[in-house]
């Protein structure tokens, strides 16, 4: 029987860019040719390293799309890299579809639009280079055979279905091919648009242009959607109900990622019950003292992290933590537990990944922003559960649409979800309650609140969603505002990218469950595991912080796009979901923000050119 042959590597890409990039579903853009990051079930589980973190596991399983039979989230398959490339480390990683599968050949005279099932494409992957990874057409150009690039353009649906764009029916729109259709790519004009291009049947002579496949009749010459879902390869057995539309390969719109995440907060206060809690399922098959003792000696390298305990305190601090974890392990909260630790750092317990340090207020602001806390050392753990297409989960409400509309990862109901985990720093900003309250006093009824919350019942309406839900209340708008502002201004200063700083924000209104929260933690991480060099602590400094909070502030009051954006509200005729905000004030990188640019006004921060009297700070130092 012979050997099936071994997978060939023709990238990479960081393990974090695995949840908000190019996850499961996703299209990825190589130099030569696009991929598609395949399903859970085609994953390399062997190679794969389990990531500890109970209360985001407990969160993922509770979402209707993932499911309780969730046991463990893992990291991608890797191996690290040594010099020969025939080594195991060379055919081991996240498996990839080639998709589309349509290609298209570089030479000019030549053009052939072809599936590479066709068998008239090769690939060509350089064994010491496998970036430079390429299909190639042997066609009659001379010399080096040309490449043959993806075709441009694909369909997808709301419902998360993805399919190769039908190039051979919508050639063929008018009448049926007279024979073997073979078709030909050629650009139209220029080439200076992403639609100028057209396709032409050498067999029977018909010709369209691609164009054609966009805008209000884009309908009349495309299907409908066959419900193909090609990371599962699978297809809807019922088919599907929606119109398929047309989309740019690589298009932004392609795939949402959805996706869980928690900071981790030490379980205990004492160094052992840290690293106890840390490896509890490495741990987990051993069921007594002597056991336990037997392993610390005589595997010592693989229980390495035991080194300096004795048995009998390591034992006994496992039964403590066994004994007290309830039926799921942990609280469901995610945000409730880490703002418990950010409210009170003196107490909060220190380890290797959470370390926080409180100062002062920023000058000048004391009486409306209470002492920063400045967190050292931060570990995050991400899930991914699902993705759309199409419409994101962040599009207005994100709490109501994933679970209507996500994706699957895998064909049939998968035990482990994909993760990542980095390490980095961030500063924590909390306005007072009392005060906080009292603002929401003033502001609430007037009319650009109510302009924002009947704008979302719109929204939600439209999208057969209770108007009367998912209002996250003034407070937010404030707390989200802040935080936007503050972005842009520590991207200025601390040598990070705006779209390397993230927020969190905490916001629960008075008299739910929970106490309420009123605050926002701004952080940078990497996959390194030594973190980040603490460029953001720094800024968070009574003086520093002030100082550029202060003249982030006077900025805010005018915006270079004023009046327009100042005036704006959202209207009858649109979904928009901020009120003067836009990419030249308050609007950061969408992998920064939690919302997609949701839910911002300046004027609740600062007195504009259209709103004067809402504001948060009244006064500026």
């Amino acid at each position: 029987m012979a050997e099936k042959p071994r997978a060939k590597r023709v990238g990479g890409i960081r393990p974090s860019q695995m949840m908000y990039s190019y996850g499961v579903g996703s299209t990825v853009d190589l130099p030569n040719f696009s991929v598609i990051v395949a399903g859970l079930d085609d994953w390399d589980e062997l190679q794969q390293t389990t990531i500890g973190e109970d209360r985001l596991l407990a969160a993922v399983r509770l979402d209707a799309h993932v499911g309780p039979q969730v046991t463990q989230l893992r990291g991608a398959p890797w191996e690290p890299e040594t010099r020969n490339p025939w080594d195991p480390w060379a055919f081991i990683g996240v498996p990839v579809l080639t998709f589309p599968r349509w290609l298209r050949c570089s030479n000019t005279s030549c053009g052939l639009l072809a599936p590479v099932d066709s068998r008239l494409f090769e690939l060509d992957v350089p064994v010491t280079r496998p970036h430079l990874a390429r299909y190639v057409h042997k066609c009659n150009a001379r010399g080096k055979p040309p490449t043959a690039i993806p075709a441009r353009f694909v369909v997808a649906c709301p419902e998360g279905h993805m399919d190769e764009f039908p190039w051979v029916e919508f050639c063929h729109k008018d009448k049926s091919c007279s024979g073997n259709p073979i078709l030909k790519a050629y650009d139209v004009g220029e080439g200076t648009r992403s639609t100028s291009m057209g396709v032409e049947c050498q067999t029977c002579g018909q010709k369209q242009l691609v164009s054609q496949a966009f805008g209000q009749n884009a309908s009349r010459v495309l299907p409908r959607c066959r419900g193909r879902m090609p990371h599962l390869r699978t297809f809807e057995p019922s088919g599907c109900k929606n119109q398929a539309s047309a989309l740019l390969l690589g298009a932004s719109n392609a795939w949402f990622p959805i996706t869980r995440s928690v900071l981790s907060i030490p379980a205990a206060a004492d160094h052992l019950g840290q690293v106890v809690v840390q490896y509890l399922e490495k741990l987990s098959e051993i069921d007594s003292e002597t056991a336990l003792a037997t392993v610390m000696k005589f595997a010592s390298q693989e229980f390495g992290f035991l080194a300096g305990y004795e048995p009998a305190d390591v034992w006994a601090r496992l039964q403590e933590i066994r004994n007290g974890e309830n039926g799921d392990g942990v609280a469901h909260d995610i945000l409730g537990p880490e703002w418990a630790q950010f409210i009170n750092p003196h107490v909060a317990p220190a380890g290797p990944d959470f370390r926080l340090r409180a100062v002062q207020s920023p000058a000048g602001f004391e009486s409306l922003v209470a002492p920063t806390v400045l967190a050292e050392r931060l570990r995050e753990v991400v899930a991914l559960t699902g993705f759309t297409r199409i419409d994101g989960p962040d599009s207005g409400v994100a709490s109501d649409l994933p679970s209507a509309h996500a994706v699957r990862l895998s064909r049939r109901r998968s035990s482990w979800l994909p993760a990542a985990e980095t390490r980095g720093e961030g500063v924590f900003i909390r306005l007072p309650e009392d005060v906080v309250g009292t603002w929401e006093a003033r502001v609430a009824g007037t009319p650009r609140m109510d302009a924002l919350q009947h704008s979302q019942r719109r929204w939600r309406q439209r999208r057969g969603l209770d108007p009367a839900g998912g209002w996250l209340g003034e407070r937010y708008v404030l707390l989200h505002s802040l935080s936007h502002l503050l972005i842009n201004a520590f991207a200025l200063e601390c040598g990070y990218a705006a779209a390397s700083i993230r927020e969190r924000i905490y916001s629960r209104l008075p008299g739910g469950p929970g106490e309420p929260m009123a605050g926002i933690l701004l952080y940078t991480s990497a996959p390194d595991t030594e973190g980040t060099l603490g460029g953001l602590v720094a800024l968070g400094d009574d003086q520093v912080l002030g100082r550029l909070l202060a003249g982030a502030l006077e900025r805010a009051k005018l915006c270079s796009t004023d009046p327009m954006c100042a005036e704006h509200l959202p209207a009858e005729d649109d979904e928009s979901l901020h009120g003067a905000s836009c990419h030249a004030c308050l609007f950061v990188p969408e992998t920064s923000c939690e919302l997609g640019n949701r839910y911002l006004d300046r004027a609740v921060l600062v007195p504009t050119l259209a709103e004067a009297g809402i504001e948060y700070f009244t006064q500026l130092p």
